[in-house]
């Protein structure tokens, strides 16, 4: 019996730290892509975090383009070739309005259900609507992060 519990637990530390190793080398692999992008986006520049960006980009073409033997608008126009490519391939975010036309749906089929009552689907929309839900379902700002789009402890 022990034998068995013992390999639950490899099996369960195993899953965790694959679990663990992919939440952290993602996050890492899309920091490095978008590091690595020749042109900084119109948000970036706005603050002054831009332009150290943008420098930062411009070196990395220039020590790429000097390793390959290439010249550095050429390897910049490939890493924003690249960039445009990743970025239509990535699926389209629904409007806000599909995203509230969606929890009305789930909201209604579960009043209809019998898993919500009335009033509590519309203290979801209302809180919705408020802005209880930040990210992008409710008008709170950035995803996960607060009311007014600040940290909230995490």
């Amino acid at each position: 019996m022990s034998r068995t519990i013992r390999k639950k637990h490899l099996l369960a530390g195993l899953a965790t730290a694959g679990v663990l190793g992919v939440g952290i080398a993602a996050p890492t692999m899309a920091f490095a892509a978008d590091s690595a992008t020749p042109t900084p986006s119109a948000s970036s520049t706005a603050n002054g975090q831009g332009s150290a960006k943008a420098d930062r980009q411009g070196e990395f073409a220039e020590a790429l383009a000097k390793e390959l033997g290439v010249p550095t608008d050429k390897v910049t126009a490939a890493l924003e070739k690249v960039r445009e490519q990743r970025k239509a391939d990535r699926p389209q975010r629904p409007s806000a309005a599909d995203r509230q036309a969606a929890l009305k749906e789930r909201l209604d089929q579960a009043v209809k259900d019998g898993k919500l009552t009335q009033e509590q689907a519309d203290a979801i929309t209302r809180a919705v609507e408020a802005g209880v839900f930040p990210g992008p379902g409710g008008h709170g700002g950035r995803g996960g992060h607060g009311p007014a789009g600040g940290t909230t402890g995490r």
